[in-house]
């Protein structure tokens, strides 16, 4: 695999982790738990960036594997829980998910794309 897949990888993680930052934008929790859309919205969202995490696990071993500071499984673990238990998805996770650790993720993935270009 060459370093064009990985980058585009990096891209859609951050893609649709901004996309969930949008749909929580002026939202609050209340409402969030009142929206089926933005839950859907959301929910997909979380699950993409967990089907792209297991394409870099796959392709990309040795990134995942040098930063293990990225919670690469609990991201696959959230797709899997989506992806499988749709209609037992805890809100309240997503909800924590979608406000708290994706903004974080955001900044990992600036630091991944930046680590990444400097070990080239």
């Amino acid at each position: 695999m060459n370093s064009d897949w990985l980058r585009s990888y990096l891209d859609q993680m951050e893609q649709v982790s901004h996309e969930i930052g949008d749909f929580v934008k002026d939202t609050s929790k209340e409402a969030f738990l009142e929206d089926v859309m933005k839950q859907r919205a959301i929910g997909m969202n979380l699950l993409m960036i967990g089907e792209v995490v297991t394409r870099l696990s796959e392709e990309f071993p040795e990134v995942v594997a040098a930063h293990p500071e990225v919670p690469w499984t609990k991201m696959r673990g959230m797709r899997n829980r989506i992806a499988h238990g749709y209609f037992n998805i805890d809100l309240e996770t997503v909800w924590d998910t979608a406000t708290n650790n994706i903004p974080e993720l955001i900044d990992t993935l600036h630091m991944l794309r930046h680590w990444r270009i400097q070990g080239e």
